[in-house]
């Protein structure tokens, strides 16, 4: 391997190779990289390659026998020593032209191609030759600090304002308030607060800044703009601030030239161009070409172009006419329609059942926000741990240019079982507690069996309901129930058994419909004990009732636990048969309506309820078919079932009509509130409902907001309190009044 390096004064380089090349062997040796001499003698150790004799032989001669570094070292040093002697004896064109020799015998040597380990020629870099580009190419711009002397201590502490100047001729459709905002947002300068800093952290500060600036500037389109740093320090025997200043040069603002995209021909024609709003002439502003893009990408799939991709935009700027040609690169693929579901991971829908959920069918166009719809359908079952849904290109031909592309369900089972507990307090009913565990999937697909208990001051009950969601159609509940409960109150004490169906399409917390609606039917065989006015005393009767129950509902609210605007209007209607003591045919109906509006955090909501009985004599009705006013859910400031006619121990027995109203004023700030209420109520013996003789209750409440929505806690008092009436009544539950 040739070694490059220059020549020492008094030694050909072929003498200084040799020497050196002897040296090396000799550390070699000294170091113990070969064999040491007692390795030798033990027969089981490796005969040398090469015999000692044979290496010496092999070595270049030299001048002299050096034994060691350390002599050899020496001999460098007296020769140089006499060629710089014999150098300074020399006329001066000799040595010059011993210089010249040496410097480009030295030049050759560099020339001399590098070996590698395999003893091939190693090329050299072909840039070494050439020039380093001037100092002024870099993009360096340092820090100019005002005023600063060559005595400046950088590590000195300083307090610091900062400025931005230039700003105020700033022309454009972003204005200069709304680069400062952005700017203040997220600046290092104005996160330090003009704390204490180092000159050091002060000038890293505003260089960060500087590009920060810059960066903010050409999103608004000003491409041009210039943003030079500087430093204004106080005198150094001063108490004063030091200021960091930005400079700036805007420049004018780019507007968009052509714009095209480069892309296949897609159905509509016109496609592509209606998901990106911007034209000629408009500004170009980073955040409006990412919303358009974004838009694009959105809008693509919802038309039936499910794999559709955006390449990497292309704006080429002209600064004579300060305009940018703008192109994107657009790949739609398959024009595409619903196909196959593919299930895949732990099964616990079929595809057949997931299409039941699915808002479209097989062969409609493909559009992403149905998928996303089926995807939350999906989750909102509570089966599932993990679920995600994504579409497929298949190739398989669906007709009119489109393709299939099937939906691949990837399922992971979740936990199929839960518990959930409740409470709650109201004067009139006491306490009251409430339990129930659920296995959600007991009976495929999405065939719950629900147990129940309920634990009160004044109702004890066990339940147990079967319900299938989903039940052949999206939203569609099937429910049949079968409980029994006891109910201890001043109008009436009960022993009731109750088998009942239903059929429902309703609201749930993630998808709250405008229309609802339930219809079923109602058996029940009770022991009631009430005052019986023609016997002038408490009795106990048997009722055998079969009802037919239904419900409409229309709701615009915002919101099913929480409304702050819209309104509701909800009608329910029971035909019924009552046997047992008396066989009697009778129907019972309720129209009721709440309305919400919104100032800001403020929320004025209102209520009116209107309830009758026809076909039948209160006398003749069970007590629990009743109509009462009175409580939490009815009207504040009484106590549960309190309102409406009473019997001579001043204990309601109820009555065939009622009506209620409500107004509420509700402020909320942050996750709290607070509540003023007025209701309004009474109950009459009559089926149509007087409207005389209206009972006021009043009073505050406070609200605690959670994700599932508000507990509330209200207070509230009897307007004109009659005896017996409690001063104040107090009712905590979940969920607003109304």
């Amino acid at each position: 391997m040739p070694i490059r390096g220059r020549n020492l004064p008094g030694l050909t380089f072929s003498e200084q190779a040799a020497r050196g090349l002897r040296a090396a062997v000799w550390l070699v040796l000294a170091a113990g990289l070969c064999p040491p001499a007692h390795a030798q003698d033990d027969a089981s150790a490796p005969k040398p390659i090469v015999s000692d004799e044979e290496f010496e032989k092999a070595l270049p001669p030299l001048d002299g026998d050096l034994e060691s570094i350390e002599e050899w070292e020496a001999e460098q040093r007296r020769l140089e020593e006499q060629a710089v002697l014999k150098a300074g004896a020399m006329p001066m064109r000799v040595r010059e032209d011993a210089e010249k020799a040496a410097a480009d015998e030295a030049a050759a040597i560099s020339r001399m191609p590098m070996i590698d380990d395999m003893g091939e020629p190693v090329p050299l870099d072909s840039g070494l030759d050439e020039p380093l580009p001037p100092l002024s190419e870099f993009d360096l711009e340092p820090v100019d600090a005002k005023a600063l002397g060559e005595d400046t201590d950088l590590d000195r502490q300083l307090r610091y304002d900062w400025r931005i100047d230039g700003l105020e001729g700033l022309q454009g459709t972003v204005s200069e308030s709304d680069i400062r905002s952005r700017f203040r947002s997220i600046s290092a300068l104005d996160d330090g607060d003009g704390d204490t800093a180092s000159g050091t952290q002060l000038s890293s500060r505003l260089t960060a800044d500087r590009q920060l600036l810059a960066d903010i500037l050409s999103a608004a389109g000003h491409f041009d703009a210039v943003v030079a740093p500087a430093i204004e320090l106080p005198p150094p025997d001063g108490d004063g601030r030091a200021a960091a200043i930005l400079e700036v040069q805007p420049g004018p603002q780019y507007v968009f030239g052509k714009i095209a995209f480069d892309a296949p021909p897609v159905e509509p024609d016109d496609l592509i161009r209606r998901y990106f709003p911007l034209k000629s002439g408009d500004p170009i502003l980073a955040e409006d070409v990412l919303a358009a893009e974004a838009g694009m990408a959105v809008g693509l799939p919802r038309n039936g172009y499910p794999f559709a991709q955006l390449g990497q935009r292309d704006i080429l700027l002209d600064d004579e006419t300060r305009t940018g040609d703008y192109t994107l690169p657009v790949t739609p693929g398959p024009r595409s329609r619903f196909g196959d579901v593919i299930v895949e991971g732990e099964e616990v829908f079929d595809p057949e059942h997931i299409y039941v959920l699915a808002r479209f069918k097989r062969g409609d166009l493909y559009d992403s926000d149905k998928l996303d719809d089926l995807r939350d359908a999906l989750v909102a079952t509570g089966l599932f741990a993990v679920v995600a849904v994504e579409p497929r290109e298949t190739g398989r031909d669906a007709g009119e240019g489109t393709q299939f592309a099937d939906l691949a369900v990837r399922q992971t089972r979740g936990p199929q079982r839960s518990i959930s507990l409740s409470a709650g307090y109201s004067t009139g009913q006491g306490l009251r507690a409430e339990g129930s565990w659920t296995h959600r999937n007991l009976f495929p697909p999405e065939g719950a069996l629900i147990l129940s208990g309920l634990a009160g001051t004044q109702e004890q009950g066990l339940s147990a309901t079967f319900r299938r969601s989903n039940a052949g159609r999206r939203d569609r509940t099937v429910e049949l129930a079968l409980s029994a409960l006891h109910s201890n109150y001043d109008a009436y004490n009960a022993y009731t058994g109750r088998l009942a169906g239903r059929i429902s399409y309703d609201s749930t917390p993630i998808w709250q419909k405008k229309l609802t609606y339930s219809y079923g039917f109602e058996l029940l065989a009770s022991s009631e004990k009430s005052y019986v006015f023609v016997r002038q005393d408490r009795e106990r009767r048997t009722y055998y009732i079969a009802a037919l129950p239904g419900q409409l509902g229309f709701d615009t609210t915002n919101d099913l636990l929480d409304p702050v605007r819209g309104f509701r209007l909800n009608l329910k209607l029971s035909p019924e048969y009552s046997g047992g003591d008396q066989n009697q045919f009778y129907a019972r109906g309720m129209v009721e309506g709440s309305a919400y509006r919104s100032f800001g955090d403020f929320v004025l909501a209102g209520r009116v309820r209107v309830g009758s009985i026809v076909g039948t004599g209160r006398e003749d009705l069970a007590p629990s078919r009743r109509y009462y006013a009175g409580g939490g859910g009815s009207v504040r400031g009484f106590g549960y079932q309190e309102l409406g006619p009473k019997d001579p121990d001043a204990n309601p027995v109820g009555g065939r009509s009622l009506v209620e109203g409500a107004i509420e004023a509700r402020y909320r700030f942050g996750d709290y509130g607070v509540v003023a209420f007025v209701d309004a109520g009474q109950v009459y013996e009559s089926s149509m409902p007087g409207f005389n003789d209206i009972r006021f209750g009043a009073g505050i409440g406070g609200r605690f907001y959670t994700n599932f929505g508000p507990v509330r806690l209200d207070v509230a008092t009897p307007l004109g309190r009659k005896e017996g009436e409690s001063r104040i009544a107090v009712y905590v539950s979940i969920g607003q009044a109304f």
